[in-house]
């Protein structure tokens, strides 16, 4: 059977302070007709006509280690799809528990708002290389915090090419990946909001980091003006446009 796919726009940056230190990104988020498969393959239908956001940014002092990290995003009218690639070096994975602290792993996180108000809270999705997830809803950030439940977590389909552990560390270069799927049914026990259509528009933020690792480093999609690393700053997401 022949499948529709549409070609996606690529993703806007634009600087708005003169300064260069605030800026907002944009990522159009276009509305799929093929679910894809969650098996953590990059170039896949529909994610091989799809363009990436690049995490190219970074808070603190910049890294000595600076892996290339990209993602993109889809949505259709019962989920939004998330992948990750990273081309790494000095990965680990010592935390296989849900709701663990992975964010001392290699690491990568989705923080979201479902609207454009980010005074209703967020959402932060962490996952390390080997697939393991801390899953919150902020009311405020770091406070007024609530744990996805474990029947929640386990209606996110998750994929990755890593192991669930990797210890001791990998040194070489090692290019991997991690997928998931969010079902908009469960969000929306933490959240309210109105699924997204063409011209929604939600805030959010992409990271990447290995806070425990030999080589720590703390990347965001949309630059973050703050003095050291902190990736609970909403009003520094950048906007997810989406489309038809």
């Amino acid at each position: 059977m022949k499948h529709t796919i549409l070609l996606l726009a690529l993703p806007v940056i634009q600087a708005i302070n003169p300064n260069q230190t605030e800026m907002i990104s944009k990522y159009k988020v276009h509305k799929i007709s093929i679910q894809p498969e969650i098996n953590a393959v990059w170039n896949k239908m529909p994610w091989s006509e799809i363009e990436p956001l690049l995490i190219n940014h970074y808070m603190g002092d910049k890294p000595e280690h600076f892996p290339f990290t990209q993602a993109k995003m889809a949505y259709d009218d019962s989920a939004v799809y998330v992948i990750f690639k990273v081309e790494d070096r000095y990965v680990k994975a010592v935390h296989n528990k849900t709701q663990g602290p992975v964010y001392l792993d290699s690491c990568v996180e989705f923080f979201f708002t479902p609207g454009s108000d980010i005074k209703k809270g967020y959402f932060n999705l962490e996952m390390n290389c080997g697939g393991t997830m801390l899953f919150h809803h902020q009311r405020k950030p770091r406070t007024n915090q609530t744990l996805f439940s474990e029947d929640h977590i386990r209606q996110v389909d998750v994929a990755h090419t890593l192991p669930e552990i990797v210890d001791p560390e990998i040194e070489e270069e090692v290019t991997w990946v991690v997928e998931y799927r969010i079902p908009f049914s469960i969000l929306s026990n933490y959240h309210s909001f109105t699924t997204p259509e063409a011209g929604s528009i939600w805030r959010a933020n992409f990271y990447k980091c290995a806070d425990e690792t030999s080589h720590p480093h703390w990347l965001t999609w949309t630059p973050v003006d703050y003095p050291r690393p902190n990736f609970h700053l909403p009003q520094h997401f950048g906007n997810l446009e989406f489309q038809e």
